[in-house]
């Protein structure tokens, strides 16, 4: 791909994060002391942590911190922030916290920051979830100050299959200095002691039946809208936090190759926005599509369209993944919050946003597809997630070098 491509998008600045752009699934944008603005950003893998950009010129974004994992065999694909607690999740490359030869166990969890000076971020606290069969934790969603929601693993959890490995925690960080479990729920049939057999294993897309994405909005707070890859998605009832229970449920895998990734409610429009990840290259597991599901009734959710792709004729060899994956999440702070507008990406399909005002019918409205960041392995750009803020400006970030883009938006 020779160039940018763009549709009512248009680049104002790229920072490729000091020769460290690969980035994963954490972005959150921190109003800060003296009306700094500080994007937080999670690495897709080791060496890097995460990486504090300072913001408040869009047009000038300028790295002010950034911080090594532990070790090599672990990422920290995930964060959220409250306030001025930066929640960082840690997952490891295998189960038992192992780490490279020579590093022994390795704590998997969550560990959690006082960034209220953004250029020295200072650990207050840790959720351990190392255990002989957890990988810890692989992603966090933290909206009330009180509670954060994850996908974690545990000492005490054996899974059936190791593919199984995490499950929906939630986790009381009311004193970030003694996080503390709240209670849990996993898939039947994936606990060694279950009184239920395992779930059926998908013939040739088995990505494993665990927790992905975990929200919960304020507006909604009795409710968990929990992604779990091949089981597809659940919403859980968490007025009884110690006891969640589930009350609706969905699930297309199969005949579709399964990864169930993210459930952003609508909740103003009983609408689900659902998105599978593409997790193989060259569109091997095509197709992954990103869903729009009537929840009017929340025992018997109806998908009624799916968001329209880029053409798999045209990018589905163009390079590393094709597929759906991310979507801005309408987190509560400095974000950008409508029911009626869809911000997604696509790896090699870059940022995309569409009009579902009519649910039946949705319509992209404005894409930006950078060209292939330099020294990617994958031949093309990897758009990994997207944040959007309150002034409609747009960061995407890149799986592999590419960093951090910041997009003007028209809708």
């Amino acid at each position: 791909m020779p160039k940018d491509e763009a549709l009512n998008m248009k680049l104002i600045a790229n920072h490729t994060l000091d020769g460290w752009g690969g980035i994963g699934e954490g972005m959150v944008i921190q109003e800060a002391k003296g009306g700094r603005r500080i994007m937080w950003l999670a690495h897709e893998g080791p060496p890097k942590n995460f990486t504090g950009v300072d913001v408040t010129d869009v047009r000038k974004p300028k790295v002010i911190v950034q911080r090594d994992l532990p070790h090599t065999s672990m990422r920290s694909n995930s964060l959220d922030l409250v306030g001025d607690i930066l929640a960082v999740a840690y997952q490891t490359r295998g189960p038992g916290g192992l780490g490279d030869p020579g590093f022994g166990v390795e704590k998997a969890g969550i560990e959690l920051f006082d960034v209220s000076t953004p250029e020295n971020p200072t650990s207050i606290g840790f959720f351990d979830c190392t255990g002989p069969k957890s990988m810890g934790v692989h992603q966090l969603w933290w909206a009330d100050g009180k509670t954060i929601h994850c996908a974690a693993g545990a000492a005490d959890f054996i899974p059936t299959h190791p593919s199984d490995c995490q499950f929906y925690m939630a986790v009381d960080v009311r004193d970030p200095t003694k996080p503390r479990e709240l209670g849990r729920w996993w898939l039947p049939g994936t606990r060694e002691g279950d009184n239920v057999p395992p779930p059926k294993r998908h013939p040739k897309f088995d990505s494993g039946f665990r927790a992905h994405n975990t929200n919960v909005y304020p507006e909604r707070p009795d409710r968990a809208y929990v992604a779990y890859l091949d089981g597809g998605m659940y919403i859980l009832d968490i007025s009884d936090i110690a006891h969640p229970k589930p009350v609706g449920h969905w699930n297309p895998h199969p005949p579709f190759p399964g990864f169930m990734h993210t459930v952003l409610p609508l909740l103003d429009r009983d609408l689900l926005i659902v998105s599978d990840e593409s997790v193989r290259d060259g569109g091997a597991d095509w197709p992954k599509l990103t869903w729009i599901v009537d929840a009017r009734d929340e025992n018997n959710l109806v998908p009624v369209a799916t968001l329209p792709m880029p053409p798999v004729e045209e990018y589905g060899q163009r390079g590393g993944r094709y597929g759906s994956h991310n979507l801005h999440e309408n987190q509560p702070g400095a974000a950008f919050r409508s029911s009626e507008y869809i911000f997604a990406t696509f790896f090699n399909g870059g940022v995309r946003a569409y009009d579902i005002r009519n649910p039946f019918m949705p319509k992209e409205v404005a894409y930006y597809v950078p060209a292939c960041p330099e020294g990617s392995r994958a031949g093309a750009v990897q758009i990994n997630d997207v944040y959007v803020d309150e002034n409609q400006i747009v960061y995407a970030v890149d799986r592999f070098t590419g960093g951090l883009y910041i997009l003007e938006c028209e809708l």
